[in-house]
Parts: C-alpha cells; structure tokens; sequence
C-alpha cells in the first residue's frame, strides 16, 4: 500500500472510532410519526436530548430514547480510554426511513374493501464528539 493510501486509511480509522452507531430495525411506528421525534433531537448535546426524550408525550420517544442509549453504550465500548464525562458528545445524525409495508383489508361500504397499509420504519442514530466553533 502506498504512503498516501495508508495515511488516508488511517485518518479514516481514526475518525470512526469517535462514531458510535446504533440501529432499529422495523419499528412498527410510522416512519411520519418517528421523524417528528428524531427532527427534535438531531444535532443536540446527548444529556439534553436524553432529557427532551424523557419527558416527550409521543410514543416514539421512547423507542428513540432506548436507542440513543444503545448508541452512547457502543462509544463506551469503542472508546474504553475515555470518560463519558469529559468528551462532550452529540447526535452528529439519526435517519428515520421507510420500512416494510403490512397490507391489511378493511370492509367499506358497499361491498367494497379498502386497503390499510400498516408501516413500520428503520432507525439508524450516530453519536459523536461535539465540535464547539473557537473564535478567533
């Protein structure tokens, strides 16, 4: 390998390391429903968006809240040098997207029928250190 190839993949070694990655997979909530949740913790500090979950009224909030935990949990793990306490962290993303589809009938009138999608949605939050703008 060469000498530019090396240092780019070490560069970019080091920068996963301070990502940590969760995932949920086919939540059966409305992927409508779970963005109004996930716009409101995108880009904040982990403790106050632990904080905003907690006392949200929505019930996609604590699918998200045990999520955002499983994610801090996974920076300990990668991160076993550093204290949660000292390294500032923050929801860098969280991407709400469609899931399967449950396809249910439903009798209307007439003899009709009407179709019920029933949706469900993934999850996928990463946490990352929190980059403060220095003034100059």
């Amino acid at each position: 390998m060469g000498s530019r190839k090396s240092i780019v993949a070490e560069k970019r070694k080091a920068e996963k390391k301070q990502k940590a990655i969760a995932v949920l997979r086919d939540c059966p909530t409305s992927p409508r429903k779970m963005r109004l949740v996930a716009d409101m913790v995108r880009g904040v500090e982990i403790n106050k968006a632990l904080a905003l979950l907690q006392f949200s009224k929505k019930e996609a909030s604590n699918k998200i809240e045990k999520l955002l935990r499983s994610a801090i949990n996974n920076w300990e793990q990668k991160n076993e040098g550093q204290s949660l306490e000292d390294t500032p962290l923050c929801v860098k993303e969280i991407m709400v997207d469609g899931g399967r589809m449950l396809k249910r009938i439903q009798p209307a009138p007439q003899g009709r029928a009407h179709r019920i999608r029933k949706r469900s949605n993934h999850v996928t939050i990463v946490v990352d250190k929190l980059i403060t703008a220095e003034k100059n």
